[in-house]
């Protein structure tokens, strides 16, 4: 029968020995990526990412809303698209990705309304 110390001395993992000093600058970035926490490396990225779909989805609403009066067969799918990407990459400007989805869908539908009146695809005033 074992006592406890030597039931815990022998379960007990050994030390890990200290790493030896790199000898080249290039083995001692690789160690010191190895090192790092990928929690701390990721939330950058996902900061960038954040910033780049804050910024689709204000350019969806600009160019959804500047679609409503010129350029409806281009601007309208521009913002189309920049909302759907603003969202799926969970923009913190929601509402103005949805906005930009809506002036978009709008730039389309008043397309198709003036292809289907006047059979152009252009704005005019006046008779």
């Amino acid at each position: 029968m074992t006592t406890l110390s030597e039931a815990i001395r022998t379960t007990t993992p050994a030390q890990p020995t200290q790493p030896t000093r790199a000898t080249k600058p290039a083995q001692a970035a690789a160690d010191a990526t190895q090192t790092a926490d990928p929690a701390q490396t990721a939330a950058p990225a996902a900061s960038r990412l954040r910033r780049h779909a804050d910024g689709m989805a204000v350019a969806s609403f600009i160019l959804g809303l500047l679609g409503t009066l010129v350029l409806n067969l281009l601007l309208g799918p521009c913002a189309l698209v920049l909302g759907t990407l603003a969202l799926a990459r969970g923009t913190a400007r929601r509402g103005r990705a949805l906005l930009g989805l809506t002036l978009g869908a709008t730039d389309l539908l008043i397309l198709a309304l003036l292809v289907t009146t006047d059979g152009t695809v252009s704005w005019h005033i006046g008779g």
